[in-house]
């Protein structure tokens, strides 16, 4: 018969076997290192994000169009890019950017999803408007339906109270922002998001490995693995990330953030501009007599799982 082999302390059995006392241990070491875990989060949970930039210093006077008289009859995306410009002209506590997205005129042809991918030079796996195809009806009556689904930017965001660093927040202007560099990657906001709009950036490219095999030789590929394009930095939030040896946003959360760095320049978000159905609408709420104003309040408005309570700031003209 296997004898236990005791010290006082309870050790593992000759048979291999965790004795009773060794277990109640084990689990106190694994309580207090979790305790001392959550206290960790809980006090960096406390500690206050800095504010962002607010009053006169945010202002921006934008040479855009000023050689373009405005027409009755323009395209719709000059409209909004006269309305952007007068936007920004007022501090960043005074905008509301919304976007309203016409799935009527939505065709499923995915150019707003390439268009961001070029934009932000997103890596594989990374997505942050992928369009939703669902199909309806019975055959031979059958159709298709397709839903542009960017990020929310919730007046409620479940995806900022889990952050345990405060990388995530909401800003004056109503866009939730990723901090890349206090990130950890505990993907906590992706689990919490209800749209699936966020995704983890794990790091990988389109070019690795995409030259081995390859004949040498005139034969070769003409850039290989070392494509000038691929070492391209993403503007994102107005600085140049560069993703080498897994340098920030590699491994964080990522996701849509309306092209802030192209609002600061006066410009649309890519996914509006690429639209070639005229279906996605970006401005500022606070302007009553703006084109998004005019549409959330003349048709038929809905905005995505209502019951969540996140209160959307993206609008769907159904």
């Amino acid at each position: 018969m296997n004898q236990a082999n005791t010290d006082g302390a309870g050790v593992r059995g000759s048979n291999g076997c965790m004795t009773r006392r060794e277990a109640v241990r084990a689990g106190a070491l694994v309580g207090a290192g979790l305790a001392v875990a959550g206290g960790t989060a809980v006090l960096a949970r406390r500690a206050k994000a800095p504010p962002d930039p607010s009053g006169p210093g945010t202002i921006r006077s934008l040479p855009v169009l000023n050689n373009l008289p405005a027409r009755a009859d323009e395209d719709v995306l000059l409209r909004m890019q006269r309305e952007l410009v007068k936007a920004m002209a007022k501090p960043v506590e005074q905008r509301r950017w919304i976007m309203v997205i016409d799935t009527r005129k939505c065709v499923g042809c995915h150019a707003c999803t390439i268009a961001c991918i070029a934009e932000n030079h997103l890596p594989p796996g990374v997505v942050y408007r992928p369009v939703v195809t669902e199909e309806f009806g019975e055959f031979p009556n059958v159709q298709l339906r397709f839903t542009p689904r960017p990020c929310m930017q919730c007046d409620s965001p479940p995806c900022v109270p889990v952050c345990p660093v405060n990388a995530t927040w909401k800003r004056a202007d109503g866009i939730v922002a990723i901090d890349y560099d206090k990130c950890i990657g505990c993907r906590y906001c992706i689990a919490a998001c209800p749209y699936g709009a966020r995704t983890s950036d794990f790091g990988e490219n389109y070019t690795d490995g995409v030259a081995q095999g390859c004949p040498e030789g005139d034969e070769s590929p003409m850039f290989g693995a070392q494509a000038p394009w691929a070492d391209q930095p993403s503007h994102e939030y107005g600085k140049a990330w560069r993703r080498e040896g897994h340098q920030s946003p590699a491994g964080n959360a990522r996701k849509c953030h309306f092209c802030l760095h192209r609002l600061e320049a006066g410009q649309l978000p890519q996914c509006a501009t690429s639209c070639i159905g005229r279906a996605t609408y970006f401005g500022d709420a606070n302007d009553p007599g703006s084109l998004v104003t005019e549409l959330v309040t003349k048709h038929n408005v809905q905005t995505l799982l209502p019951h969540k309570g996140t209160k959307p700031r993206v609008f769907y003209i159904v």
